[in-house]
């Protein structure tokens, strides 16, 4: 016993320093209300009555189906919804036990197709559950004396891959998206595997200076299912029976595992892997030859992983892209059909919405700013580079803009706008002294992503409600918002307008490719068949080519091909 209390002790620090995060201050003006269910407390700033009913009502819903396969019904927690950030994220920590939503909602694709703060409650709330499983075994020892920090100190074996799978895993059967149906959360093991890159468990779990290797959420999110596809939904919570029973010495995680399933945790691994591989390779055989593209030049090699994407063409055959990688800060770059690449800005702590946009010779994107006082008051700001001059600016200070696209002549701006109240809005910018020109009308507080400029002055956008997903055409001058494709439970993104058509990304045929919807006669077109997803096109200024970002196991690279309507694949009406 001796012996034991100072490991116990060391093990605690270790625990608490790893469960308290640093938490940011609000400003003292905010007015905290709170709303009350039996098994929550959800503390919202004034002004967020509405969301902050909807969470506790969701919360409720899910509190006895979230944990079930665990075995838990966690005892009442608070949850608190941060208003004052841009940035989109949630945690829950041990010390004081309570969770935070942030309430800005993401502008990419693992969105999915459900409501932002929906996603968080069932992702979250199954990370209480898990730590709540530690009140059993050594945990009812050391919840008593080390306070609520004990469910910490009792789960310092299990890896970080176990709790973010598995709550994506929970996201995904609990909702109608989640991440584990988003083809593209999963991109980069699939690239891996199918490139012949199958890495070993320890460089999986550890991650590299040179390769991509994906993260805790993807590698957990599919061996957390092979487990429960293979032993059973509630397997995880026979494994955390055995390995609460005595957590502190080495392995015992992945020896609870082999006695609950016979595997350790490097077997675990390489199943997963094994049937991943067939099940992809199965997949890919059985699609049509991929569509042929040219990669525009002077793109980097491929020893480190490096990435070029969102490209925009700045003339017939010049393209803007960012590129980022394990060596490189983000920075934006001119790409050519000849030549090498041009570096033309480096970037600050961008907040980039998947989405670049280029018009009147000028680029823009947003990117964070921190209040320097009050940490958890982060802006998102507009910064407009001009491409002739090299001249960078602020557009407006203070703002909240997630997303921003340019009109062709580069006069004006739309975007993305959720206010302190989780109301979201598109709005329309003076492209030169950032000055509101209109806020559109959105009686039913749809969610708006990537929205651009049509040539005519409308707006065309990614909106979601509480249906679907579809592209949605908006006036101007009426505001009426017109659909033009039906509401579903399609994870659409990217539109971008070339003439009569509007191209856009899906995933319905499994992997993410490129689609065009004509806009007189209601068509729907595949574009792009590539092996592993196809991203973010942009036509020429002259009609003639399409660009795109095309992924690959060594990053993403811009590429081109021919611009001909005749060669797409006409799809089904839906029905």
């Amino acid at each position: 016993m001796r012996r034991l209390l100072p490991a116990l002790l060391l093990l605690a620090t270790k625990a608490f320093s790893q469960s308290l995060p640093i938490i940011s201050q609000n400003p003292p003006g905010l007015r905290w209300q709170q709303v009350r269910t039996p098994h929550f407390r959800v503390l919202y700033p004034a002004g967020l009555d509405t969301a902050a009913q909807r969470t506790a009502q969701r919360l409720e819903a899910v509190h006895a189906p979230n944990g079930a396969t665990l075995g838990v019904s966690a005892p009442p927690i608070a949850v608190v919804l941060q208003n004052q950030t841009t940035v989109s994220n949630g945690f829950v920590t041990f010390l004081p036990r309570h969770a935070e939503f942030f309430t800005t909602p993401e502008q990419g694709q693992a969105l999915g197709t459900m409501d932002w703060l929906d996603g968080l409650v069932v992702h979250e709330f199954r990370h209480v559950n898990q730590f709540d499983k530690a009140r059993q075994g050594f945990g009812r020892v050391l919840v008593p004396l080390l306070g609520e920090g004990g469910l910490g100190v009792a789960a310092v074996g299990v890896p970080q891959w176990f709790f973010e799978g598995d709550a994506v895993g929970t996201e995904t059967a609990l909702t109608r998206s989640g991440r584990g149906r988003i083809p593209y959360f999963g991109l980069g093991l699939r690239a891996n595997l199918l490139s012949g890159r199958q890495y070993s468990y320890q460089k999986a779990v550890n991650g590299s200076f040179r390769d991509n290797v994906p993260d805790w959420y993807v590698l957990g999110y599919f061996l957390t299912s092979y487990a429960k596809t293979h032993y059973g939904p509630a397997v995880w919570g026979r494994v955390l029976d055995q390995y609460y029973r005595f957590p502190f010495y080495p392995f015992s995680f992945s020896n609870s595992l082999r006695r609950t399933t016979g595997l350790r945790v490097e077997d675990l691994y390489a199943r997963t892997m094994h049937e991943l591989d067939s099940t992809w390779r199965a997949e890919q055989a059985a699609r049509p030859a991929p569509t042929p593209v040219r990669e525009l030049a002077g793109q980097a090699g491929t020893r480190i992983f490096t990435q070029y994407q969102y490209p925009q063409y700045v003339n017939d055959s010049t393209v803007l892209a960012l590129k980022t990688g394990l060596g490189d800060i983000a920075k934006l770059m001119l790409l050519g059909r000849h030549g090498r690449e041009k570096r033309v800005f480096t970037l600050g702590p961008i907040n980039i919405p998947e989405l670049l946009s280029v018009g009147g010779n000028k680029v823009v994107w947003p990117e964070f700013r921190q209040q320097p006082r009050w940490g958890q008051r982060v802006y998102s700001e507009l910064k407009i580079l001009d491409l002739g001059t090299g001249r960078v600016r602020r557009l407006v200070t203070g703002t909240r803009y997630a997303a921003a696209a340019l009109s062709p002549d580069g006069t004006r701006l739309v975007a993305v706008r959720t206010d302190a109240s989780y109301h979201h809005a598109l709005v329309v910018l003076d492209a030169t002294t950032g000055a509101v020109l209109q806020t559109l009308p959105n009686p039913r507080n749809d969610f708006y992503q990537q929205p651009r400029f049509m040539p005519d002055g409308r707006v065309v956008t990614v909106a979601l409600s509480a249906g679907g997903k579809t592209l949605q055409l908006l006036d101007l001058g009426t505001g009426a918002a017109t659909n033009l494709l039906p509401v579903a439970n399609v994870n659409l993104t990217n539109p971008q307008p070339w003439g009569d058509y509007v191209l856009y990304n899906s995933p319905q045929s499994g992997v993410d490719n490129i689609y065009a919807l004509q806009l007189k006669t209601g068509q729907a077109y595949q574009v792009t068949n590539r092996p592993f997803g196809a991203y973010h096109a942009a036509a020429s200024p002259d009609g003639r080519h399409l660009t795109f970002h095309d992924y690959r196991a060594t990053g993403a690279r811009v590429v081109e091909m021919p611009l001909d309507p005749a060669t797409w694949t006409p799809l089904p009406a839906p029905r």
